[in-house]
């Protein structure tokens, strides 16, 4: 599957990313083993990280993770580390994908990846850290391509000025809710404000990008896709317990199993039909459990019907309670007697 905006929009399964980001660890052979792990897993895309470190942070800039769990530094050190991939890697991996039937995807994070990325991928994805980075934003909506824009440690204010500059190039956007902190506590995660996002952007699909820990039932992320997350995207490992980067706060081919299988679950429960109407299942019931109107004492020949002469009774299989203000005033056409079921031939 390509990354079909229209159909993520219309359809009532989510679209998950299984983002390998770095945890491949400059692997070719260990990102292809997580992409079909995620293929497995259930995803319907994988995604990586193309940077190079020098392009991204000053040498001395510090780290903002817990460093009890990644124990580097600095941005420079951990980044100059994981970016070894070239666009030969990235095309391979990306051949590697549809070969497998999943979406490729990756997030650049300067111009010159924006360039060669641009053949490779059916939807660009823009980082919460690059919300107010225009230049790449701008370059980003001059391909044309959908975009996902993840909206952590930013305000409606900064997210508007983003989809502003994307807009004039594509209407293709998904807005991701995002808590940007490594990993996020539940108290945290706020998933209320995908209805913020909601409310503000109507005409854009709406995501969840996830940074907390993965519990044994992906609450987080089945509350999500309640509150009306159409994509959503968490990072993706074949061991939770690797120590550094990502690892930590990863979901596995579990995780993502489980994942699918609440989907599965709450869809059933959710439905197909997004319209108050009745249901096939309860016909029965609209006729057994409403009332109509009965007799509730004998009513003479000619006798103007009043409100003490009858009394709404189940079933309902005469003149429908509803019908009660039209009966009153009405005069009988004949004897009627007491728990009679009246019809509008018995009236004039």
């Amino acid at each position: 599957m390509i990354f079909d905006f229209d159909r993520i929009k219309k359809g009532n399964q989510p679209y998950i990313i299984a983002e390998i980001g770095v945890n491949h660890e400059c692997s070719i052979k260990k990102a292809k083993k997580l992409i079909l792990l995620a293929k497995k897993g259930g995803a319907q895309a994988v995604k990586f990280q193309t940077y190079k470190a020098e392009k991204i942070v000053k040498k001395n800039s510090k780290a903002y993770w817990d460093l009890k769990k990644e124990k580097t530094n600095t941005q420079y050190e951990l980044f100059s580390k994981l970016d070894k991939f070239d666009l030969d890697d990235y095309k391979n991996l990306s051949k590697y994908s549809k070969k497998n039937k999943i979406d490729f995807l990756s997030t650049p994070f300067d111009l010159d990846s924006v360039n060669f990325l641009n053949s490779l991928v059916p939807a660009f994805k823009i980082s919460s850290s690059d919300i107010n980075n225009y230049p790449l934003i701008r370059k980003i909506a001059a391909t044309k391509k959908p975009v996902i824009l993840s909206t952590g440690a930013s305000n409606i204010k900064e997210i508007k000025k983003a989809v502003q500059i994307l807009e004039k190039k594509t209407k293709k956007i998904v807005i991701m809710h995002c808590v940007l902190n490594y990993p996020t506590k539940d108290v945290d995660a706020n998933l209320s404000m995908i209805l913020d996002i909601k409310k503000n952007f109507p005409r854009y699909l709406h995501g969840y990008s996830d940074h907390t820990l993965p519990s044994h039932d992906m609450i987080n992320l089945t509350t999500a896709f309640i509150l009306g997350a159409k994509v959503i995207e968490k990072h993706f490992t074949n061991d939770k317990k690797l120590r550094g980067n990502d690892h930590y706060h990863s979901m596995d081919i579990n995780d993502l199993k489980i994942l699918k299988k609440k989907i599965k679950e709450i869809t059933k429960i959710i439905g197909i039909t997004n319209f108050k109407r009745v249901l096939k299942c309860e016909k029965k019931s609209r006729k057994f459990a409403r009332r109509s109107i009965v007799v509730e004492r004998n009513i003479r020949k000619d006798q103007i019907i009043k409100n003490s002469d009858i009394i709404a009774l189940r079933p309902n299989n005469g003149i429908s309670v509803d019908m009660w203000d039209r009966v009153i005033g009405k005069k009988a056409k004949r004897n009627l007697k007491k728990h009679h079921s009246l019809s509008m031939k018995d009236l004039y």
